[in-house]
């Protein structure tokens, strides 16, 4: 039966969305799981509380999915970054294919711990590449305020990257700032988009990854073998390897 609003949500019902979540999968499985159910208990507790709805979180017959806190976060290789580097150019400054230097410099923003959000968000005006230092970008969760965002500081070569990116990027046609299809948004997309999206930066990472060896993309069971947020969690990994307190 369709539903026609979200009071006729009931326990089977929401049984049937946190299942499907979990068996999609996207990398999260159990963990995203628990934070989808976490984020929804509000919103339930305000249809109790103004519809009288029953609250599915008092019904034990809600299945739960618990943080898998003793999961440690996928990393990503030395090795791996590496080789993702060298198939988009190595930084070799005669590599002038447009596709080619954009990944780079992305591969290389990415490995400075921003998520996936922080790096699509990036506008022209977000580069101070003088300071060495991007942002502010889109504000942390804990700080959704406008104009709250974080200054991102940059490792040289993903200065050098970036302003190779952007030499690259001036003879794109949107590019043109008299042009009506112009944009202003850092990655520009292909097949014809302003900008780079969340499903095409997937994309992006794992044809790199194929491209250097490591699972197919035209294969479903190898095709997502890398997801953003690794390379931040990389990031973190390393920082706390290099004795960086969590709370710094």
């Amino acid at each position: 039966m369709a539903l026609t609003d979200f009071t006729q949500c009931d326990t089977p019902t929401l049984n049937r969305v946190f299942r499907a979540h979990y068996d999609g999968g996207n990398g999260e499985r159990q963990g995203g799981t628990h934070t989808l159910q976490r984020n929804l208990r509000p919103f339930f507790t305000w249809l109790n509380q103004e519809y009288d709805l029953a609250h599915p979180w008092n019904d034990p017959q809600l299945q739960r999915y618990a943080h898998p806190a003793d999961v440690r976060p996928q990393t990503l290789s030395e090795e791996f970054i590496r080789d993702l580097l060298q198939v988009t150019g190595g930084g070799n400054p005669r590599v002038r294919a447009f596709e080619k230097v954009r990944d780079h410099a992305i591969i290389r923003v990415l490995t400075e711990g921003l998520r996936a959000e922080e790096l699509l968000s990036l506008r022209l005006d977000s580069l101070h590449l003088e300071q060495g230092l991007i942002g502010p970008v889109t504000p942390l969760k804990e700080a959704r305020a406008s104009g709250e965002g974080r200054f991102i500081p940059l490792q040289p070569k993903t200065v050098v990257a970036i302003t190779r990116y952007l030499r690259t990027r001036e003879s794109h046609p949107r590019a043109n700032p008299n042009s009506p299809n112009y944009t202003d948004w850092l990655w520009i997309g292909t097949r014809g988009r302003d900008r780079l999206t969340c499903s095409g930066l997937y994309r992006l990472l794992n044809r790199r990854a194929a491209d250097a060896g490591y699972g197919n993309p035209d294969d479903p069971e190898s095709r997502s073998i890398v997801h953003p947020h690794q390379f931040r969690h990389t990031f973190a990994d390393d920082l706390l390897s290099a004795g960086v307190s969590e709370v710094t």
